[in-house]
């Protein structure tokens, strides 16, 4: 029976083809949002998504969902509990969209520097006012602080030099590899920014990070982009310093964003003249969305042909595993089977297994993460074995 792949957003024409070319059933609803999910996805083997709501709902009344991918960077829209509790995979597409919102990024950088919505606005409404719009400062010699350096901010940075910029950065971890300066405390680096570009994901650590002490760090008259995630910034805070310090603001996020593709739409960050709101369009170029397809086609192809799961985002990274137990063996069957049964009957859980199979196929290498030791006489037991070469046990 072929593998059902249904796929709840736009989607290339040529990567839909590729997938079906791999022998799988594929389902394309570009329309469907979150309310329809639950009962789109029930037969679903696999589910392929932008920016549509993946809830709790759709992932526990799912037959035999076993694989989600985020045709994107981020998984903020997928309920990873609940796939974690069914045993789901999710995976996204990291980097493939970067250059498209850090181009976005600088066009609206130079689009706050030039007033250039304002200008086309007065134009469009018989307005000529050369005069007001005449007052850019320039990007050349300014300071811009990038908050977050990761896929999206390197890319940034790479255009901001190219700018003759003085760039640096903040990140949750450590900089490495690029030509800027790593600041430690967000207190020493907003104050030195006359541009403050936010490029962080949303988990706990960053929600309502931007909150009303980091805009009282701000410089009079700073400007602040964020085309990330829009709960990193307390709105109502971003609005005070708008009114105390004249901070002028462009975002491509913002709280209460439609789910749909087209409609009306409310804000209060409507209707101010120190912001600028495009439509959550960072990630959408062609370029971006072709480098995303062909990723999400090479999860899928990997995963089907070698169960292989590329960019798994919902792997434990931090295990109960205090033990490690290493067995080389001849690769034969039943070889494996023998020592997880002397380990089963010490009621020692395996929190991670891996077997790699020696060049020329004769042997294996076997490597087990455990809750609990095994005893000398296991171990005494395993080696035994006339099929296992040698068996290695460590604390970690």
């Amino acid at each position: 029976m072929k593998l059902k792949v249904l796929i709840a957003d736009k989607f290339p024409e040529k990567y839909i083809q590729q997938m079906k070319d791999l022998d799988l059933d594929v389902i394309y609803q570009p329309k469907l949002g979150e309310k329809d999910l639950p009962e789109a996805a029930k037969e679903i083997d696999i589910l392929v998504v932008r920016s549509t709501i993946v809830n709790e709902e759709t992932i526990s009344l799912s037959n035999k969902l076993n694989l989600i991918i985020r045709a994107g960077s981020g998984v903020n829209n997928i309920a990873i509990a609940a796939a974690n509790k069914k045993g789901v995979y999710v995976t996204n597409c990291p980097g493939m969209n970067a250059v498209a919102v850090a181009e976005l990024t600088m066009g609206l950088m130079i689009s706050l520097d030039r007033f250039i919505p304002d200008n086309v606005a007065d134009f469009r409404n018989g307005i000529w006012n050369k005069d007001k719009y005449s007052k850019g400062q320039g990007l050349k010699g300014k300071t811009l602080g990038l908050i977050g350096v990761g896929n999206i901010g390197k890319e940034v940075a790479k255009r901001a030099l190219a700018f003759e910029m003085n760039v640096y950065g903040k990140d949750i971890t450590r900089i490495e590899g690029v030509q800027i300066k790593d600041f430690s405390e967000m207190d020493q680096l907003l104050p030195l920014c006359d541009i403050v570009t936010i490029h962080l994901p949303a988990t706990p650590q960053t929600k309502g990070l931007f909150n009303k002490q980091m805009f009282s760090y701000m410089k009079n008259g700073a400007l602040l982009i964020n085309t990330s995630r829009h709960d990193i910034i307390v709105e109502d805070d971003m609005l005070e310093a708008i009114k105390e310090k004249n901070i002028r603001v462009a975002v491509d996020v913002f709280k209460g964003e439609p789910e749909g593709k087209s409609g009306e739409v409310k804000s209060k960050l409507q209707g101010n003249p120190n912001i600028y709101v495009t439509h959550h369009i960072g990630a959408s170029t062609e370029q971006a969305q072709e480098a995303v397809a062909e990723e999400t086609v090479n999860i899928i192809k990997h995963f089907v042909h070698s169960g292989v799961i590329d960019h798994w985002v919902n792997r434990a990274k931090i295990t109960d595993a205090k033990y490690q137990l290493v067995v080389k063996h001849y690769d034969k069957p039943g070889v494996l089977a023998t020592v997880l049964d002397i380990i089963r009957s010490g009621n020692i859980n395996i929190e991670e297994i891996e077997n790699i199979i020696f060049e020329g196929g004769i042997a294996a290498c076997c490597t087990m993460k455990l809750q609990n030791p095994v005893t000398a006489e296991m171990l005494k037991k395993m080696s035994e074995n006339p099929n296992v070469l040698s068996v290695s046990h460590v604390e970690i």
